[in-house]
């Protein structure tokens, strides 16, 4: 028996968690009988997913029912609630049950805390383009699935390059895969500069040429990024996640604080030792200027969601920026 809930706005990770959960649990030979995805914006689907799970299995291996995009935690009514509370603990042991969906489960509604007791509950959100650390171990992990082996340097690279889009990271090491194929050696520079193209790399290189007050190097970042389909919202979000770390982090210093971990907890970084390459980055800023970059990137976010157009309303406010810091 298993009951599963997995959640996010990554829907290409959600993906392939559940292509590794068909291939543990289901027997190919009789996937057409045991196997079931049920839409979960249908009335009824919890509680079809319920008589599906409790039915015997035929053949070999388990049985796995699917409730893709379910509202279960988001709302739940009290006679589906009672159902749910009777038949998760007798399910059968060949019964897999699994609900996916890209909302945030409220935690306060019963129902996610009846999946929190009988549930595996896994989030696949994409990781901040900020959080290299995070990013670096993706890489690690993904290579390592995936069976091609990088440098040290060239998972950086990789990192850097791909960011958070997780379906990227998977065709383009896979892509290196095939490549290295015929190679002894883990994989260097050389060859990743050439077969992985870079996109959040750039949105971090907007951000510092906005904090050098760059505003040539910022607006051709901007085409750049637009022509490769870099949607524009996202590029605001590495912004406001970057901007938001350096001004706490310069606030933290003006505010005499000296411990690195108590900063970097703030921060949001994990690694502290970042710290002090960021202190020199950050040395010849005020916090003050660091902050006036918020408002301006709010104003960005709320013009591109009513619809502003993309590549001017961003280099008007990356123009605008740009003048805080020269």
């Amino acid at each position: 028996m298993g009951i599963y809930l997995f959640w996010g706005e990554d829907d290409f990770a959600i993906a392939q968690a559940v292509k590794k959960l068909q291939d543990r649990v289901l027997d190919p030979s009789w996937i057409q009988f045991n196997y079931h995805t049920i839409p979960g914006d249908q009335p009824q689907a919890t509680v079809d997913a319920l008589n599906q799970a409790m039915t015997p299995v035929f053949g070999l291996g388990g049985r796995l029912v699917w409730v893709v995009e379910s509202t279960l935690c988001q709302q739940c009514p009290e006679d589906i609630l009672a159902q749910l509370q009777r038949i998760l603990p007798a399910l059968p042991e060949t019964a897999h049950l699994l609900f996916t969906s890209s909302k945030k489960p409220d935690r306060r509604l019963k129902s996610s805390k009846l999946l929190e007791k009988y549930a595996e509950i896994k989030e696949y959100s994409p990781i901040s383009p900020w959080k290299t650390e995070e990013l670096v171990n993706q890489v690690k992990q993904v290579a390592q699935e995936i069976g091609v082996k990088l440098t040290p340097r060239a998972i950086e690279l990789v990192a850097e390059s791909v960011g958070n889009n997780s379906r990227q990271l998977w065709n383009d090491l896979e892509k290196l895969r095939l490549y290295a194929e015929q190679q002894k050696n883990p994989l260097d520079l050389d060859i990743i500069g050439l077969l992985v193209n870079s996109n959040t790399q750039n949105s971090l290189q907007l951000a510092q040429s906005i904090r050098n007050g760059n505003q040539a190097l910022a607006l051709q970042l901007i085409a750049e990024l637009i022509s490769r389909n870099e949607p524009a919202l996202r590029i605001v979000a590495t912004l406001v996640g970057q901007f938001r770390a350096w001004a706490i982090i310069k606030l933290q210093i003006e505010a005499g604080e000296k411990d690195n971990k108590v900063i970097a907890s703030a921060a949001d970084i994990s690694n502290p030792n970042r710290l002090y390459f960021l202190r020199q980055e950050l040395q010849n800023l005020s916090g003050k200027q660091l902050l006036a970059t918020l408002p301006i990137l709010l104003e960005l976010e709320s013009s591109l969601k009513r619809g502003g157009e993309a590549v001017a309303t961003l280099q008007t406010k990356a123009i605008e920026l740009c003048q805080l810091f020269r």
